[in-house]
């Protein structure tokens, strides 16, 4: 252990001075070490922070809920193309399918019909164009993620009156009150007056652009007054939380028993439904995570191989220039793992010096994007430790040839040279 660390010790002290001797050749040469990691870790680093917006976003959807929809997120499996025809003519989810799975289903915790529209809201002399509205059935509350941060959440006598009362997203809320509270005021939409009795905390838009901030909800029995629920236009949908414990995949048997028996599909017939769950998507994604993981692997493995070469050739000058030493030093007795080791450690360091720089520079540019923008971009301790062994791995790899070179010279001659 400790002619290890005299080993290291001695190679630490020769790369320190080759670097002080030779400050524009090593600049040159770990340049290459340190484009490449920061190439590396850099995508990785993109990769995670989009990996980890799209996992949020996608858990914000719900991991143990189904969507009944006409038209399915994917095309089938099999199919090489999406066959949007097969869909066109399909009917809506009808809200009396929702109240069919509340009454039959043994394996849902709750569901939820939806429909949506974009109209104009209007308060005194203010007014917010283009707001989603949420028409939607009891259960909202337990089928989506949101918190009220004033006021209350619709009550089931208001659900089943069909009463005018309105939950508003945060960005409606600001805008067309101004500061002032908002709940008991009344609103108006389509020349109809309702009443707020809440408003939702901000959240934001995740990365597919949800976001109930600019919504507003209100009772499916008073939407049926101003939309027509069955039409395309409203995209009417059915949201089913699986109970606790209950798989996903069973669920969606159980709801796909259901809703043939309700529409009378004959066996040999296909489904006039489709049953989305977020699985779906993840796949998708995952996918499409491995090219850009394999894109990014490709992108610094040029710059990292640049490097590899630079380290090479900065031992083989080292070697050069301390033959004599190395003759020397086996003429007092050190033997080939000596001289092996203690150039190969002087390798490994300096491409890790190299890697460390790469580091610290993508460290940097993050503190000032997150200062800037505030995306929460992180550098984890896992790319870290990634750019360390990448740097240790090439540093071992490049300079194996030019120790092994130095290990096996004979020490008459290297003295004499």
């Amino acid at each position: 252990m400790i002619l290890y660390v005299k080993f290291l010790r001695e190679s630490v002290l020769f790369a320190a001075n080759a670097l002080k001797a030779n400050k524009l050749r090593t600049i040159l040469t770990l340049s290459g070490v340190t484009i490449g990691i920061f190439s590396i870790i850099t995508v990785f680093t993109l990769i995670d922070f989009l990996e980890n917006k799209i996992r949020n976003s996608i858990q914000s959807l719900g991991e143990n809920v189904i969507y009944v929809q006409k038209w399915p997120w994917t095309q089938p499996e099999g199919e090489t193309e999406y066959p949007w025809w097969k869909y066109l003519n399909r009917p809506v989810p009808k809200l009396s399918e929702q109240k069919t799975i509340e009454k039959r289903s043994q394996l849902a915790e709750a569901s939820t019909f939806c429909i949506g529209a974009s109209k104009t809201v209007l308060y005194q002399d203010n007014s917010y164009e283009n707001v989603r509205v949420f028409g939607v059935s009891t259960s909202f509350d337990k089928n989506w993620n949101f918190e009220i941060e004033d006021g209350r959440y619709i009550s089931p006598f208001e659900f089943n009156n069909g009463n005018n009362v309105v939950l508003m997203g945060n960005d409606v809320a600001s805008e067309l009150f101004q500061g002032e509270d908002p709940i008991g005021k009344r609103v108006k939409m389509m020349g109809r007056k309702l009443t707020v009795i809440g408003v939702l905390r901000k959240e934001g838009e995740d990365m597919f652009g949800n976001s109930l901030d600019k919504n507003i909800i209100i009772p499916i029995n008073y939407a049926k007054g101003l939309f027509n629920i069955r039409s395309d236009r409203v995209d009417p949908f059915i949201i089913v939380k699986a109970k606790q414990g209950v798989s996903v995949d069973d669920l969606k048997w159980e709801l796909e028993g259901i809703l043939r028996s309700e529409r009378n599909i004959k066996p040999s017939e296909d489904n006039t439904f489709a049953l989305n769950q977020i699985s779906i998507v993840q796949k998708q994604f995952e996918g499409l995570f491995g090219i850009i993981d394999l894109a990014g692997w490709l992108i610094g493995g040029f710059s990292i191989l640049v490097g590899g070469f630079g380290i090479a050739n900065i031992m083989f000058v080292s070697v050069k220039e301390r033959t004599r030493i190395i003759g020397i030093q086996k003429a007092l007795g050190a033997k080939r793992k000596f001289i092996l080791m203690q150039f190969l450690f002087e390798s490994v360091f300096l491409s890790l010096l190299g890697g460390v720089v790469g580091l610290l520079i993508i460290f940097l540019i993050i503190v000032g994007v997150n200062s800037a923008m505030d995306l929460g971009v992180q550098l984890t301790f896992w790319n870290i430790f990634r750019g360390i062994a990448i740097s240790v791995v090439l540093g071992v790899v490049s300079g194996y040839i030019p120790s092994n070179s130095a290990s096996k010279l004979d020490p008459v001659v290297a003295i004499n040279n």
